[in-house]
């Protein structure tokens, strides 16, 4: 994609994003634990860490890495800052490992590194990115029919995983929060995609500000940061941090096993040509005479 001042400043903030936003997973995991022991738990629906001042710490830690992830965005392409996400799990992971005393094992330690290797992998081979100079370009892109049928499918999936299996199953399996929370997040993505966009050119004096299509997408931003925040505490509160770092570098490193399958599945398709040895041409005329 080329080491662009754009690009390597969105790089600089996207790094920048995970080292906030893994600080504040552990602050706020500190700060439920110990609203949790004075009172009723978040993954029981209890809301008493929003009196404890070690969560808010936490939750401002968020605030200031999502910020600088919203910048990102508007300087590099979503296609090198997406990736980069990943290090707040292996932050958060190696942070837990010293400060909250939670052992990573040997499949944790595997999986951040796979981690590193697919997110790696992703940001060196991602194609070029089609430039954006208005929110309207993004509202038809995100208006196109297969778009279209993947918000669907998205807001029937999560709303399934709310009312369906967190009652059952949210306390005993991480995989439920996880993917509401991912789910989520793709679509949080491409709107955050647009209001960066948004921002930078009204800050150039293109003011976009003036189109419906900004304010949706606005939001679009915060209600899924805020259903985001809620089952992520939920998360934090039901398991330890390198639980939940080695599921989530796991399902990262089965979707980095599958792009490296599909990039190579053509590599050993090529016909094999057998040598085909041929006797000098004076041999063949002397046989003749």
């Amino acid at each position: 994609m080329g080491a662009s001042s754009d690009n390597v400043t969105g790089f600089i903030l996207a790094v920048s994003s995970s080292i906030f936003i893994g600080s504040s997973f552990i602050i706020k995991k500190m700060g439920l634990k110990k609203a949790g022991a004075t009172g009723k738990r978040a993954a029981s629906g209890g809301h008493a860490y929003l009196r404890e001042p070690c969560w808010w710490f936490g939750m401002i830690s968020m605030i200031v890495g999502e910020i600088a992830n919203f910048a990102a965005y508007a300087f590099a392409p979503a296609l090198l800052v997406t990736p980069l996400g990943a290090l707040s799990i292996i932050f958060s992971a190696v942070l837990a490992h010293f400060i909250l005393k939670e052992r990573l094992h040997i499949f944790g330690v595997l999986g951040c590194a796979l981690c590193v290797v697919g997110s790696t992998t992703i940001v060196l081979h991602a194609p070029h990115e089609r430039d954006i100079h208005s929110v309207k370009e993004v509202w038809e892109l995100a208006t196109e029919p297969g778009f279209l049928i993947y918000g669907c499918l998205v807001v029937v999936v999560v709303c399934i995983l709310i009312f369906y299996y967190v009652p059952r199953y949210g306390q005993s399996h991480l995989i439920v929060y996880v993917g509401i929370c991912s789910l989520t997040g793709s679509i949080t993505v491409m709107s955050v995609k647009a209001v960066s966009i948004a921002m930078k050119l009204t800050f150039e004096g293109n003011n976009q500000f003036v189109y419906f299509q900004t304010w949706f997408f606005t939001i679009i931003v915060i209600g899924c940061c805020l259903l985001q925040i809620n089952y992520l505490n939920k998360e934090w509160d039901t398991q330890d941090a390198s639980q939940i770092a080695t599921e989530v570098c796991g399902f990262v490193t089965i979707l980095s096993g599958t792009f490296l399958l599909h990039k190579t599945k053509d590599m050993g398709n090529k016909p094999i040509q057998t040598p085909v040895f041929t006797a000098p041409e004076h041999e063949d005329n002397s046989t003749a005479t």
